[in-house]
């Protein structure tokens, strides 16, 4: 019987993070529900989450690397090779779903904001309608006061959509592209596997 190679798949650059996971075999990393062909096939979601939390942790400005030291060295010399490029599609996915997330959100914060700019355009013209009456009733100051109050509140959705809510999906987009370019390293470990 040959001996296994002590490692496989890409070179890793010098100025590379490196994330490192430590498993029995390469199937750990992926969701042995899936169907799919070996490429594109999901990672694992404990897999997947260690690498994002890990990733995150890193500066943005050195390219990452994945190390995935194994017990149990694959079955094929396909099957390492092969490993790299079905991690790296599997987050080019991410970054796809990410993207439409994206679209989808500030597709419906325009809708937010066009329903929210005629709500307060409508609830300031009806203030200024009941000025007149305001000076003789004096609760109906109360009620003009509380239509402009619920005219600005309207709007509260769109500001949140355009001030805060985009850019926490833009950041995992922009980490789903670096993961999806990251050199992928098997390598034959004899010690004890863990995740």
């Amino acid at each position: 019987m040959e001996p296994s190679p002590s490692f496989s798949g890409d070179e890793i650059p010098l100025d590379s993070h490196i994330i490192e996971i430590r498993i029995r075999s390469l199937g750990q990393l992926f969701d042995f529900r899936d169907p799919s062909p070996f490429l594109a096939k999901d990672l694992d979601d404990d897999a997947q989450q260690y690498i994002l939390a890990a990733a995150s942790e890193l500066s943005a400005r050195l390219p990452l690397a994945l190390a995935i030291y194994v017990t149990e060295w694959p079955g094929s010399p396909e099957e390492a090779r092969d490993a790299g490029e079905a991690i790296r599609e599997h987050f080019k996915r991410q970054s796809g779903f990410t993207t439409l997330r994206l679209r989808e959100l500030l597709h419906d914060g325009w809708i937010s904001l066009a329903i929210g700019l005629s709500f307060l355009a409508g609830a300031l013209t009806a203030s200024a309608a009941l000025g007149k009456w305001a000076e003789t009733h004096r609760w109906m100051t109360f009620f003009r006061e509380g239509l402009i109050i619920f005219g600005w509140v309207a709007m509260w959705r769109p500001i949140q959509t355009f001030l805060y809510d985009w850019w926490p999906i833009l950041g995992d987009r922009r980490l789903f592209d670096r993961l999806s370019r990251m050199p992928v390293q098997i390598i034959h470990d004899g010690g004890p596997a863990a995740r």
